[in-house]
């Protein structure tokens, strides 16, 4: 997959720039929002006007990062959220590689004649909306990226504490505690260096992992011992969980945040499935390990995609329906073989 590295015309970019929106996709995760977060840090020490614009919410889980509180949501504050952009000379675009990541402020983006750097770790990025990229699948992260960007500028001297602890947050939730295979030595390298600059990783870990809610843990739980089915002939687990089931237990965003993993974590599985149903869809998380790939099924068969071993997908049918098309497709999935 081609890597784009434009680090001389993303410098011209930002140097020539003074007001600045960072965005992420919707629904965002933790590198999303710590990669949003560290920019913004970063560019606040460069003495950039600059306001992070996401299309909504993150768990909380991610309420006490440094900055969070300034997020402005487009589905909140959306009068807001378009003048910022409406204003903007530059957007940074992170962690999603085209503009129908970002579900309703979509449009709202694709019309601003702001500069636009795309900051991105996922496949088959739409180059043509973007005026400068650093686009690589080899990176644990989008966090990871922006360290690195930021260090090939030589600005690192603009990574203080608050922005550093933002993008350890992102890359470590994003390579799953270090312990994914997009992991790598320089990935280590990068958060030694952020440990240096201020980040504290164990009160991190705690804020992030070790903050749950007892409906959180009671759903899941639940999920673990009547919603998972394992099917050892594929290879693959799947758990299924209703917008009803989901109320039952106060579900809110972040709570089913790594529930995959467990079934992947099963031994002799090697593909794992979460199917939930919300008010518009049904949202497909899928994971995987070894030599099976993800990402091309999701597109193909669930409207998504994503990285090899970690993709998602949606649907517009039923929940049974859903999952019925699904169990169809096992033999096939079980055959999407990297070699």
């Amino acid at each position: 997959m081609q890597a784009y590295c434009e680090t001389e015309k993303i410098k011209n970019i930002l140097t020539a720039s003074q007001v600045i929106v960072v965005t992420s996709h919707k629904n965002p995760d933790g590198d999303a929002i710590g990669s949003a977060l560290g920019t913004y840090h970063f560019l606040k020490k460069m003495n950039k006007s600059v306001q992070v614009v996401l299309p909504d919410s993150f768990a909380p889980a991610f309420d006490w990062m440094p900055g969070a509180k300034e997020v402005v949501f487009f589905d909140k504050n959306k009068k807001r959220a378009e003048e910022l952009i409406a204003q903007a000379d530059l957007i940074f675009c992170q962690d999603y590689n085209a503009l129908n990541r970002l579900g309703n402020m979509e449009v709202t983006l694709s019309k601003s004649k702001a500069k636009k750097i795309l900051i991105d770790h996922h496949p088959d990025p739409e180059v043509t909306q973007f005026d400068a990229l650093f686009s690589d699948v080899n990176y644990s992260s989008t966090c990871q990226m922006i360290y690195t960007l930021v260090e090939n500028l030589v600005l690192d001297n603009y990574l203080d504490a608050d922005a550093a602890t933002c993008l350890y947050t992102g890359i470590m939730t994003d390579t799953g505690s270090f312990k994914f295979s997009s992991t790598t030595p320089q990935t280590h390298r990068v958060v030694a260096s952020l440990i240096e600059k201020g980040a504290n990783n164990a009160a991190i870990h705690t804020a992030v992992m070790d903050n749950n809610s007892e409906d959180r843990l009671r759903l899941t739980g639940f999920a673990l011992s009547e919603k998972l089915t394992v099917d050892h002939k594929h290879g693959i687990a799947w758990f299924v969980l209703s917008q009803k089931e989901l109320k039952k237990f106060y579900f809110q965003i972040g709570d089913t945040e790594g529930l995959v993993n467990y079934g992947l974590s099963i031994k002799g599985i090697e593909v794992a499935v979460l199917f939930t149903e919300t008010d518009e869809r049904i949202k497909i998380s899928f994971r995987s390990k070894g030599k099976i790939i993800v990402n091309k099924f999701a597109n193909k068969h669930f409207n998504g995609g994503g990285h090899i071993h970690a993709a998602g997908g949606q649907s517009n049918k039923t929940l049974d329906e859903t999952v019925n098309d699904f169990i169809r497709l096992l033999p096939e999935l079980s055959k999407q073989n990297l070699s």
